[in-house]
Protein backbone atom coordinates (compact mmCIF):
# COMPACT_ATOMS: atom_id res chain seq x y z
CA UNK A 1 0.00 0.00 0.00
CA UNK A 2 1.33 3.50 -0.93
CA UNK A 3 2.40 6.05 2.26
CA UNK A 4 -0.09 8.58 1.05
CA UNK A 5 -3.37 5.87 0.64
CA UNK A 6 -2.40 4.63 4.14
CA UNK A 7 -2.31 8.15 5.69
CA UNK A 8 -5.79 8.45 4.19
CA UNK A 9 -7.37 5.66 5.02
CA UNK A 10 -5.92 5.98 8.71
CA UNK A 11 -7.19 9.58 8.93
CA UNK A 12 -10.46 9.00 7.34
CA UNK A 13 -11.17 6.00 9.85
CA UNK A 14 -9.72 8.13 12.96
CA UNK A 15 -6.61 5.45 13.49
CA UNK A 16 -4.68 7.81 15.65
CA UNK A 17 -2.13 4.79 16.51
CA UNK A 18 -1.98 4.31 12.42
CA UNK A 19 -1.21 7.96 11.89
CA UNK A 20 1.29 7.76 14.59
CA UNK A 21 2.63 4.95 12.46
CA UNK A 22 2.98 6.83 9.65
CA UNK A 23 4.27 10.45 10.43
CA UNK A 24 7.95 9.83 10.78
CA UNK A 25 8.71 11.66 14.69
CA UNK A 26 10.07 14.51 12.88
CA UNK A 27 7.21 15.11 10.63
CA UNK A 28 6.44 18.80 9.85
CA UNK A 29 3.48 20.35 8.85
CA UNK A 30 3.36 23.67 7.19
CA UNK A 31 -0.94 24.79 6.48
CA UNK A 32 -1.41 27.24 3.79
CA UNK A 33 -3.03 29.02 6.98
CA UNK A 34 -2.05 31.10 9.19
CA UNK A 35 2.24 30.86 8.77
CA UNK A 36 2.02 28.71 11.20
CA UNK A 37 4.29 25.12 11.95
CA UNK A 38 2.56 21.67 13.16
CA UNK A 39 4.25 18.66 14.86
CA UNK A 40 3.56 15.05 14.56
CA UNK A 41 1.84 15.38 18.23
CA UNK A 42 -0.34 18.47 17.17
CA UNK A 43 -1.72 16.85 14.49
CA UNK A 44 -2.43 13.29 16.63
CA UNK A 45 -3.49 15.77 19.22
CA UNK A 46 -7.13 16.85 16.61
CA UNK A 47 -6.87 13.42 14.45
CA UNK A 48 -9.37 11.18 14.82
CA UNK A 49 -11.41 13.55 17.58
CA UNK A 50 -15.06 15.14 16.83
CA UNK A 51 -12.98 18.32 15.18
CA UNK A 52 -10.96 16.59 12.46
CA UNK A 53 -11.63 17.76 9.16
CA UNK A 54 -12.88 14.73 6.84
CA UNK A 55 -11.87 14.70 2.81
CA UNK A 56 -13.75 13.06 -0.17
CA UNK A 57 -12.45 12.76 -3.44
CA UNK A 58 -9.00 11.91 -2.52
CA UNK A 59 -6.40 11.42 -5.29
CA UNK A 60 -2.56 10.63 -5.48
CA UNK A 61 -1.48 12.72 -8.64
CA UNK A 62 2.01 11.28 -7.94
CA UNK A 63 3.96 9.48 -5.72
CA UNK A 64 7.36 7.67 -4.84
CA UNK A 65 9.95 6.65 -2.35
CA UNK A 66 10.90 10.17 -1.77
CA UNK A 67 8.10 12.31 -2.07
CA UNK A 68 3.87 12.14 -2.76
CA UNK A 69 1.56 15.09 -4.85
CA UNK A 70 -2.21 14.57 -3.19
CA UNK A 71 -5.66 16.39 -3.81
CA UNK A 72 -9.13 16.05 -1.84
CA UNK A 73 -11.68 18.18 -1.50
CA UNK A 74 -11.56 18.99 2.35
CA UNK A 75 -14.46 19.91 4.82
CA UNK A 76 -14.04 21.38 8.99
CA UNK A 77 -15.78 20.62 12.04
CA UNK A 78 -16.04 24.77 12.61
CA UNK A 79 -18.46 25.15 8.97
CA UNK A 80 -15.55 27.19 7.35
CA UNK A 81 -15.40 26.95 3.56
CA UNK A 82 -14.82 23.50 2.18
CA UNK A 83 -11.54 23.35 0.24
CA UNK A 84 -9.80 22.10 -3.06
CA UNK A 85 -6.20 20.83 -0.98
CA UNK A 86 -2.96 19.91 -2.77
CA UNK A 87 -0.54 18.48 -0.54
CA UNK A 88 2.97 17.88 -0.92
CA UNK A 89 4.75 15.07 1.11
CA UNK A 90 8.35 14.27 1.59
CA UNK A 91 8.82 10.60 2.70
CA UNK A 92 11.79 9.47 5.00
CA UNK A 93 11.95 5.65 6.64
CA UNK A 94 9.16 4.83 4.45
CA UNK A 95 7.08 7.27 6.63
CA UNK A 96 5.53 10.79 6.13
CA UNK A 97 8.38 13.72 7.41
CA UNK A 98 6.83 16.67 5.84
CA UNK A 99 3.77 17.97 4.47
CA UNK A 100 2.41 21.08 2.57
CA UNK A 101 -0.65 22.11 1.75
CA UNK A 102 -2.08 25.08 -0.97
CA UNK A 103 -5.69 25.44 -0.91
CA UNK A 104 -8.61 27.11 -2.98
CA UNK A 105 -12.21 27.78 -0.90
CA UNK A 106 -15.28 26.21 -2.73
CA UNK A 107 -18.27 28.20 -2.86
CA UNK A 108 -20.82 26.40 -0.66
CA UNK A 109 -22.79 25.48 -3.73
CA UNK A 110 -19.96 23.56 -5.58
CA UNK A 111 -21.26 20.24 -6.72
CA UNK A 112 -18.11 17.83 -8.44
CA UNK A 113 -18.29 17.13 -12.21
CA UNK A 114 -19.52 13.38 -12.51
CA UNK A 115 -21.47 13.08 -9.18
Amino acid sequence: MSIITAYNDAWGNGDVDALAEILHDEFVFNPHVGGMTMGKTDVLAFAGGDNAPTSENDRILFENDEVGVAHSIVHFANGSTSEAVLSFLRFKDGKIILMETGATPLSDDYQLIGN
